[in-house]
């Protein structure tokens, strides 16, 4: 078996990167689908943190959740090939799962620097504001001109080559927004147009995230998803409209991805 990749992977922490890994994983592996994941945010370790309630929630509550396949965390080592040690983790990893699903740190390491060059899908989650756009290129504001790429932007350049180098397929690279208010602003707006001309200069397509919700963070400590709240007993009449739309945003999400 030789799984998918799916990344998600941006230079900027508080974009949800985490919350967005986790609920993708839980939603392909309830579509049918076989999931690994890996873990290189050695500091924060937020991915491994979820599973971990996860797990600890279902032993105590009987809830019957999936859980990935294998799951690994993988911390920097000093004097180590780390682009060679990656490789041999994720051969593991996609001789058990159709899909692998890793979440990096929101830093630069030579870890993310390796997974991002392995990925078919690479999702980059940002937050409606002008500084998460410097995480994809240096915007003069005033006039709204995109001066030049960000070193992040640089860094997918340089995996796509590794990946064409290797004779692998294109990788799909996806800007998610998340954390979008429901309401308009002429300040959203603006960076909906920058990004769609930032899609056609740098190569990602555009894709509806994640709203900004209290669900998100009532569920981490429990270790569960939007997928699961029929485990939780919060479905049928206990849903709110909240959630409904936050489950619509992640199916489509899901589409979206095509995987």
């Amino acid at each position: 078996m030789t799984g998918n990749v799916i990344v998600v992977g941006s230079e900027k922490g508080g974009t949800g990167k985490s919350t967005t890994t986790m609920h993708l994983i839980v939603a392909f592996m309830r579509a049918g689908r076989s999931v690994a994941s890996i873990d290189l945010d050695a500091r924060q370790g937020t991915l491994s943190r979820y599973l971990e309630n996860r797990a600890e929630v279902a032993g105590k509550r009987g809830y019957k959740l999936p859980m990935p396949i294998l799951h690994q965390r993988i911390a920097p080592q000093a004097d180590t090939d780390e682009a060679e040690r990656f490789a041999g983790s994720l051969e593991r990893a996609r001789a058990v799962a159709e899909l692998v699903i890793i979440d990096t740190p929101g830093a630069d390491t030579s870890l993310s620097r390796a997974a991002h060059s392995w990925a078919d899908v690479l999702i980059t989650p940002i937050n409606d504001s002008f500084l998460d756009l410097d995480v994809l290129a240096s915007v003069q504001q005033a006039d709204q001109i995109v001066l030049k790429p960000s070193h992040y932007s640089e860094a997918v350049f340089e995996a796509k080559k590794k990946r064409a180098l290797r004779g692998e397929r294109p990788m799909d690279w996806i800007v998610i927004r998340n954390r979008l208010s429901n309401l308009d602003s002429r300040n959203r707006r603006r960076i909906e147009a920058l990004l769609i001309e930032l899609s056609k200069r740098i190569g990602f397509r555009i894709v509806p995230g994640l709203g900004e919700r209290v669900i998100y963070r009532e569920l981490f400590p429990q270790g569960l998803t939007l997928g699961d709240l029929r485990e939780a007993g919060v479905d049928g009449g206990g849903l709110t409209m909240s959630h409904v739309a936050a489950r619509q945003e992640l199916r489509e999400l899901v589409d979206a991805i095509g995987i």
